[in-house]
């Protein structure tokens, strides 16, 4: 994943950011974060993933590479937490544009079919 140097235009930045962003695995494990309070134990995300550990130490490193997730060790643990709490807000505006297209898309489905079936 390419680093975005800090003065590199805020565009620029932000699609680095989505592409950290753009695999399902990362969100799985932000969303495991976020559950946890923000913070968690490699073993844990191991452990729920369900995914072998070099897998999920690159995926980390992904998240850690562009500042959205941190990590802290305390003898053998390794502990990520979010970067910084507006990870977790991003996440619920995702949901809720998702949901809202989702129900839109619904709708649209179900007028479609009631048309079909009324001909």
């Amino acid at each position: 994943m390419p680093y975005s140097p800090p003065d590199a235009p805020l565009y620029e930045i932000k699609a680095d950011l989505f592409k950290a962003l753009a695999h399902p695995v990362r969100v799985h494990i932000l969303e495991l974060l976020v559950a946890a309070d923000g913070s968690c134990a490699v073993s844990d995300l191991l452990e729920t993933l369900g995914i072998e550990a070099s897998l999920l130490s690159q995926h980390l490193g992904v998240l850690r590479r562009q500042h959205v997730v941190v990590a802290t060790r305390a003898g053998n643990t390794v502990t990520y937490e979010l970067a910084q709490p507006q990870v977790a807000d991003l996440l619920r505006v995702a949901r809720s544009f998702l949901v809202d297209r989702l129900s839109t898309q619904q709708e649209q489905l179900e007028r479609a079919v009631a048309t079909e079936v009324g001909r």
